[in-house]
């Protein structure tokens, strides 16, 4: 059942995802608005919803661990010096309304609450293309905005001193398969190899799907890539990955992911090419 707060993108008139604005979560898992089911153009689910693994995974959207000591993520809150600790620091990303909203996309407007206050307020742009009969592209841009009087500034566990994990920002998990899915950029092959580096593009393949993450805010700014896929499947760009990055107030910080979802194991010519077709304007 959908409501008037849910949107559900289609292209070429097929279902492609469905955007959940008002979960209804416990505040343990950070509660906020997430694309999921995700498919291919064939049906082919390639985001999961509160995994065993990680139940504070969800679908696609933006998750942030850290915004001046306040959990978006999910979960348990890396400290230093005391490593993953659970703590009643939990905030929560508040849908809005939406400004626009048409089967191949939406403006929407969020509110990040913590502690009985408004921390961000966000606009989040998605829209969905028609790429080829066996793949289609979601553009993701969010901006967050700084609405306190003071300073704010965004963390992850790797600047709280957990080396390796510079998760938050935008981030998509993936379905997960009998057999981990292979990863590749351009230059590089494996999740040792792609994991906290920078790259134009970055492939998920999974058994009979792949997705093609680009970082496509502009050609000056690339976040280092996070990447799982022994652990789990999971994708994200890197707000905070070796220091914590600060917005002034009424100072507004812009990222925008565009994903190519296909059917099929693409090689890294076909998802180059696919990804170029995507982000050219």
């Amino acid at each position: 059942m959908t409501t008037n707060d849910t949107a559900v993108l289609r292209v070429a008139g097929r279902p492609v995802g469905r955007y959940v604005t008002r979960p209804e979560l416990p505040e343990r898992l950070s509660p906020r608005p997430y694309l999921h089911p995700v498919t291919t153009l064939s049906g082919t689910a390639v985001t999961e919803l509160s995994p065993a693994d990680h139940t504070h995974h969800l679908g696609v959207g933006v998750a942030v661990p850290d915004v001046e000591g306040h959990n978006f993520w999910g979960g348990r809150t890396f400290v230093r010096d005391r490593g993953p600790t659970e703590l009643d620091n939990h905030g929560a990303q508040r849908h809005a309304g939406f400004q626009l909203r048409d089967p191949d996309g939406f403006v929407e407007e969020l509110r990040w609450m913590a502690a009985g206050a408004e921390l961000l307020r966000e606009r989040r742009t998605v829209a969905v293309t028609e790429l080829t009969d066996l793949a289609w592209a979601l553009d993701f841009t969010f901006s967050l905005t700084n609405v306190t009087a003071g300073a704010l500034s965004i963390g992850s566990p790797a600047t709280n001193g957990r080396p390796g994990a510079a998760y938050g920002g935008f981030f998509w998990r993936a379905r997960k398969e009998a057999s981990p899915p292979d990863v590749l950029t351009a230059d590089a092959e494996g999740e040792a190899d792609v994991h906290g580096r920078t790259a134009d593009w970055l492939a998920l393949v999974g058994s009979a799907w792949t997705l093609v993450f680009a970082g496509a805010t502009d050609r000056t700014r690339r976040d280092p890539w996070f990447v799982r896929t022994g652990e789990y499947p999971g994708v994200g760009s890197s707000l905070a990955h070796a220091e914590r990055l600060p917005i002034a107030p009424g100072d507004t910080v812009v990222r925008r992911i565009v994903t190519v979802v296909a059917d099929g194991r693409l090689d890294g010519d076909t998802a180059a090419s696919l990804v170029r077709k995507a982000v050219s304007p």
